[in-house]
């Protein structure tokens, strides 16, 4: 069965790393293609890479355009996708890229986010442990789907497994990110200029300000953490693509080196897309770029009784689209991996 597709926001990152994706699915039709002020310019005009969509014209975002579609993908600024989703009733699986379904608690949402508070859709993040269990059980019988926040489903795959196995203590965990700017999106901004990043290190929304940090709670508190409590600074880096999530926790009394490392090994030893490191190897971000891969390194710091876990994604393809699309195939009873790959593209 081939499935008809709508992308709204389609000349943005995240809409164009969608339709990168989904052009080499083979279950896939991308028929339709949206956008708001860049409507009516030709596809291939803002996302000149996707030679084979080269057909398509992008479309107002609205309703009536999206609807009609068997999947139906929003990757809209965020509190924008809720003014369609109710519109969209009779479109079998609609995935939102924004975060607009990502929350359950309305608090959290006017604390960090504001404006309407929107319906909470099941979580796109396939190896996310949930009450003993992994997220893809709930994403095989969906048909609404929020896909993450790439700053947060890379912490909170880092820690779940040492919070479900009770080897880290969730109340004080530190994360410092190392971020690329194309996770802020395609709108121009001055801090994203290139002569205000290059050669450049530049922390932002620190002192617990970031969007992420309720999604961080939320994820590691359905791993089984009694009380989250998280020191978040993402740091903007002049790489185009990637996160390097940095994160630490401190060790429960009693637990041996090898019961930390199992909970890891037993948590990721199946998976295609988030593996574990052999002990002392650490990822880089250029091992991930344009692949559906979360790299994972360990430490045990017995000095300062905590764990370390370094983090390795590519912020569009696992942060993202990647992510989204994985839930995708999950949803409509594919191979899980169809048209994504582990292998990341080098030099």
């Amino acid at each position: 069965m081939t499935y008809s597709v709508a992308v709204s926001g389609a000349s943005g990152y995240a809409g164009g790393e969608i339709l990168r994706l989904l052009a080499s699915h083979p279950d896939i039709e991308i028929r339709t293609v949206t956008a708001h002020s860049n409507a009516g310019q030709s596809l291939i005009q803002h996302q000149p890479h996707l030679r084979s969509l080269a057909h398509l014209t992008l479309q107002d975002t609205t309703p009536d355009i999206l609807a009609g579609h068997d999947i139906v993908f929003l990757a809209l600024p965020h509190g924008q996708s809720g003014q369609y989703t109710d519109a969209l009733g009779d479109v079998p699986l609609v995935i939102d890229a924004g975060a607009d379904h990502r929350l359950t608690s309305r608090d959290s949402w006017d604390a960090f986010y504001g404006g309407d508070f929107n319906e909470p859709w099941a979580y796109g993040v396939p190896e996310l442990l949930v009450d003993g269990a992994k997220q893809r059980e709930t994403l095989r019988s969906a048909s609404r789907i929020a896909a993450p926040g790439c700053n947060a489903s890379t912490v909170s795959l880092s820690l779940a497994p040492g919070v479900a196995a009770g080897v880290i203590d969730p109340s004080d965990i530190v994360a410092v990110l190392a971020v690329g700017p194309s996770g802020a999106g395609k709108s121009l901004k001055t801090n994203l200029l290139a002569s205000e990043i290059l050669g450049s290190a530049n922390p932002y929304a620190v002192g617990g300000t970031h969007r992420h940090i309720p999604e961080i709670q939320q994820a590691l508190s359905a791993a089984g953490a009694d009380e989250v409590r998280i020191s978040f600074t993402p740091v903007l880096v002049p790489m185009a693509r990637g996160i390097l999530a940095t994160c630490t926790a401190p060790i429960i009394e009693g637990v041996t080196d090898a019961e930390i490392r199992a909970a890891w090994e037993s948590a990721y030893g199946d998976e295609t897309f988030v593996q574990l490191l052999p002990e002392g190897q650490f990822p880089r971000t250029a091992d991930v770029i344009g692949a559906n891969t979360a790299l994972i390194g360990l430490a045990i710091d017995r000095a300062a009784n905590r764990v370390t876990v370094v983090t390795a994604v590519d912020n569009l393809v696992k942060g993202t689209a990647g992510a989204a699309i994985q839930s995708m195939n999950l949803a409509l009873g594919l191979p899980e991996d169809r048209a994504l790959s582990m292998n990341g593209v080098a030099p």
